[in-house]
C-alpha cells in the first residue's frame, strides 16, 4: 500500500521532535511496547547494514532482539536529535568489549514522522573498531551483514553467550564444540564463530577454557577443599592436563601448585 503524501514543513518539527523523543527514551529503557505503539500500522523498517525492509508485523520480534538485555548495556546517543519538518535524524554508538578491546558500532537512523507515529525508518551502521579503522576492510557489505547480524544484535549475542555459560555452564562437558553452543544459544554456527573470533578477539576453545578455569579457581577458593587439582580441571571441563596447565599459567602466572601453596598461605595469616 502506498502512504499518502506527507504535508511537511516548519510547523512539524515540534511534533515530530516530540514523537521522536519519545521512541528513543522508549530504546534506552528498553520498553519494547512503548517502541512498538509509536510505529505506524504502515511502517517501512529499511535496515541498509542487512539489506533489509521490515513491516509492522515484523518488527516487535527485530526489536525485541535488537533492545539492550542487561543493566550497563546501552545505546549511547553520539549528537543531538535534529529534526526537520516530519523527518529527525539520530546518530548512536553500541559498543561491546571484546577479548582484545572495544569494538563498535556506528549507527544513523532516518526516521519520518505522519500523523503522529513512526511510518519510516532508514537505518545505517558501520563496523568500526576503537583505533578508528573500518572493521569491514572495505568491502561494501560487511560479514555480519552476510550472516544476519544488526550491530544491536551482535552486541545482544555477546550479552546471551555470556548468560548462557554463566547459568547453563556448558563448559563442564570436556566435549563440548561450536556446534553445539550455537545450537543451544539459537544462533547459527558462521555466528557464533564471527562473535569469538571477530568480536571478543579470541578462539573458541580458548574462550571456553577459561571458562573452565574460573569454574576452578571459584572451587579453589574453598580452603576446606581437599580434591587434588587434576582432578579439579577434570571436573570442570578440562579434556587434557597439558591445555589445563597452559591456560592455568596464562592467565594466573603461577603454576597450580604454586597457587595452592599461596592461597593456604593467605589463609593462616
Amino acid at each position: 500500500m502506498t502512504a499518502p503524501m506527507l504535508i511537511d514543513g516548519p510547523e512539524q518539527t515540534p511534533l515530530t521532535a516530540q514523537i521522536v523523543l519519545r521512541y528513543h527514551l522508549c530504546w534506552k529503557h528498553r520498553d519494547l511496547d512503548g517502541v512498538m505503539a509509536l510505529y505506524h500500522p504502515q511502517v517501512r523498517y529499511h535496515d541498509f547494514f542487512q539489506n533489509r525492509v521490515l513491516g509492522y508485523a515484523e518488527l516487535r520480534e527485530y526489536v525485541a532482539a535488537c533492545l539492550p538485555h542487561q543493566q550497563g548495556e546501552d545505546i549511547v546517543h553520539s549528537d543531538r536529535i535534529r529534526v526537520d519538518g516530519c523527518t529527525a535524524f539520530i546518530q548512536y554508538q553500541v559498543t561491546v568489549q571484546g577479548g582484545e578491546g572495544l569494538v563498535a558500532f556506528q549507527s544513523s537512523e532516518a526516521i519520518t514522522v505522519r500523523d503522529g507515529l513512526i511510518w519510516q525508518v532508514n537505518e545505517y551502521a558501520t563496523l568500526v573498531r576503537q583505533d578508528g579503522r573500518v572493521g569491514n576492510g572495505g568491502r561494501t557489505r560487511p560479514a555480519t551483514s552476510r550472516l544476519g547480524l544488526s550491530p544491536r544484535q551482535l552486541s545482544t549475542m555477546a550479552q546471551d553467550l555470556e548468560h548462557y555459560f554463566q547459568q547453563r555452564r556448558p563448559y563442564l562437558d570436556p566435549q563440548l564444540n561450536l556446534q553445539q553452543v550455537a545450537q543451544h544459544s539459537g544462533y547459527s554456527r558462521n555466528q557464533i564463530s564471527y562473535l569469538f573470533n571477530q568480536v571478543l578477539g579470541q578462539s573458541f576453545y580458548r574462550y571456553v577454557n577459561q571458562a573452565r578455569l574460573q569454574h576452578l579457581l571459584a572451587q579453589l577458593s574453598d580452603t576446606d577443599i581437599q580434591t587434588p587439582v587434576d582432578e579439579l580441571a577434570f571436573s570442570a571441563g578440562f579434556n587434557s592436563l597439558s591445555a589445563f596447565y597452559k591456560c592455568f599459567r596464562e592467565q594466573t602466572g603461577l603454576s597450580p601448585k604454586a597457587y595452592v601453596k599461596q592461597i593456604s598461605l593467605r589463609a593462616r595469616t
